[in-house]
């Protein structure tokens, strides 16, 4: 009582000091920040880089993601019964691009605050895969060319409310998990074994669907997946010399000359404007056949119908309609979804220089998540939103890791999405240019899911026998369910019986629980599991709540407002359980 009674007195004085301390922090930050050198990094967490490459470097963000955006919108439309020509193709587009820019903003400034892009979750992608084939006839089982435009307008927008509705539920279910902290709490069940199995099976689920948009046309897939691993891995070296302005001490200026590694900072820009380009030429002069996949006219007059500026709207396709088949399916897929993001977390940092998130920053970062969440839902984007694990590749590729950059690529991202027919002559690029960008990304996300095995003991039958079974079994189960539709659980219960029959259609739901179940009810020392402590250095790091290097994760306008004794039990405030220890000493030193 003593203490308390003092740490509340002393409040106010520890207030100010926070506010006295707020304005230098960043250049204590700066000074305590690893040397360029050491990290690699040509512009780091903090830095503010000239404004045109701020521009380069976000549109280089910008259409990483949108390229993975745009292969989901066709692959979630075709699932719609959406024709390939109608507008709302382009609308979705948009609507995507925009949701996407305003989350990445919140994300940067008020969540974990680290250079992360939010963008379409594959994740989500597989559930909604799952609730429309699960709960609707198939699109080629409907007689479309026979039914009326209204009659077809409306099989789709069914179909979008009941995905809209879904998303739009489990949101709250994720904002809930972020603001009362529950995530922190739930890691210690959530271990490396289980999170493998769930994040791989993102990637590995998406195998067949992938095959079947790359096989429409081999060559040009082929070449897309080519370029991109000759710019991004081979050619990663080569600078290219060019001419940028600079601006002198006098003001003024003047044009120069620079090297600059345009192959390693920019590998899926040239890979997909290359060879969109060349399918343009082989368009127009009528080599690649009528009706080819490769051609660039086969969406007709979608760009002449799409409007200049388009701006999406709640409930612009009616308002959500929620079943509980659809939350369940929703719901596998919001926690895989918010696994992939504090790993993405974490390996961001790491890429960045940044010490490793602090609790309240990762708090922040799925309470963020789950209104960008709430929003994709009563927008109506198709599928829900999380951390871009290909835009961290980028980070890793460019060793640009500027929180600056990233800001502006959502800015892109809003002004792009604003404009109709932007988003219409992105549905244009050729299925399987976009499918060859896909092959790598989905590459990468799968070898994401497998880094976590670094922490675990490999030598281990235990950890082999729960790897091998949680990924066989989570591809294997799911495929039979698939091929065998009319077989029923048979509760008794029709929305139970709905509600298992998603859920057991969905791999990386039945992977990651089979895992999390194994590793936790099966003997394993924590060294084995991969729950082995920190390092001596790191747990001191953690031991010092003054240690400037977490000031990157301070709100810039908030934090000086919140060193009151009661914001350290607030799970989203900079000041969560980290400034506590130091307040409470503080405290009984000066209590006589």
């Amino acid at each position: 009582m003593v203490e308390d009674k003092a740490l509340e007195t002393r409040c106010p004085e520890v207030c100010k000091m926070g506010e006295a301390s707020a304005g230098r922090r960043a250049e204590v930050s700066r000074a305590a920040r690893p040397s360029r050198s050491s990290t690699d990094l040509i512009y780091s967490l903090e830095d503010v880089p000239p404004w045109y490459l701020s521009l380069l470097l976000g549109f280089q963000h910008y259409i990483t993601m949108a390229s993975a955006t745009l292969f989901s919108t066709i692959l979630v439309a075709s699932f719609l019964c959406l024709e390939v020509n109608n507008p709302a193709r382009g609308a979705l587009v948009c609507t995507v691009l925009v949701q996407s820019g305003i989350v990445t903003l919140m994300q940067t400034t008020f969540g974990v605050r680290l250079p992360v892009i939010q963008g379409t979750a594959f994740s989500f992608l597989v559930s909604v895969i799952t609730l429309l084939t699960t709960v609707h006839p198939p699109c080629a089982a409907l007689p479309l060319p026979n039914m009326t435009q209204e009659a077809r307008q409306e099989e789709w927008l069914v179909r979008i409310r009941d995905v809209q509705g879904a998303i739009a539920t489990v949101s709250v279910f994720q904002i809930f998990l972020g603001l009362t902290g529950l995530v922190g709490m739930m890691m210690r069940w959530i271990t490396p074994l289980a999170i493998v199995p769930a994040v791989t099976l993102i990637g590995i689920s998406l195998f067949d669907v992938c095959f079947d948009k790359v096989s429409s046309h081999w060559g040009i897939s082929i070449m897309t997946i080519a370029m991109m691993i000759l710019s991004s891995q081979y050619f990663s070296n080569v600078a290219v010399p060019l001419v940028v302005p600079t601006k002198n001490r006098r003001g003024c200026f003047s044009l120069t000359t620079t090297k600059a590694k345009l192959f390693k900072s920019f590998p899926v820009p040239l890979a997909l404007f290359l060879t969109w380009g060349l399918c343009g030429i082989l368009t127009a002069y009528n080599v690649l056949p009528p009706g080819s996949a490769a051609r660039t006219d086969t969406s007709g007059d979608l760009l002449q119908r799409t409007p200049w500026l388009y701006v999406p709207y709640p409930g612009q396709w009616g308002w959500p309609t929620v079943t509980a088949a659809g939350v369940v399916s929703m719901l596998g897929a919001c926690m895989a979804s918010i696994l992939e993001s504090i790993a993405d977390y974490h390996a961001c940092a790491r890429i960045s220089g940044a010490p490793a998130p602090p609790i309240s920053a990762i708090n922040r970062g799925v309470f963020v998540q789950g209104l960008g969440c709430l929003l994709a839902g009563l927008l109506g984007t198709g599928s829900g939103t999380t951390s871009c694990s290909e835009n961290v590749l980028v980070i890793s590729v460019t060793r640009v890791a500027s929180r600056r950059v990233v800001q502006t690529s959502a800015v892109i991202l809003i002004v792009s999405g604003l404009i109709g027919k932007f988003g219409a002559a992105l549905v244009t690029i050729p299925e399987p240019v976009v499918a060859g960008v896909l092959v790598v990304m989905l590459s990468m996300i799968t070898s994401i899911g497998l880094s976590p095995l670094q922490q675990v003991d490999l030598s281990s039958s235990r950890n082999l026998f729960i790897l091998g079974f949680s990924i066989f079994f989570g591809l294997l189960l799911p495929k039979w369910m698939a091929r065998n539709p009319e077989w029923q659980v048979g509760t008794g219960w029709a929305a139970a019986d709905q509600v298992l029959k998603v859920f057991l259609q969905t791999p990386m739901m039945v992977g990651g629980v089979v895992g999390c179940f194994l590793d936790n009810t099966i003997p394993g020392t924590p060294e084995e599991r991969g729950l082995v402590a920190k390092p001596k250095e790191e747990e001191e790091r953690l031991k010092d709540p003054g240690d400037p290097d977490e000031w990157c994760y301070d709100l810039q306008w908030i934090t000086p407002c919140t060193w009151l004794s009661w914001t350290r039990y607030l799970p989203v405030s900079p000041t969560y359980w980290q400034w506590a220890p130091r307040l409470q000493q503080q405290a009984r030193a000066d209590t006589p």
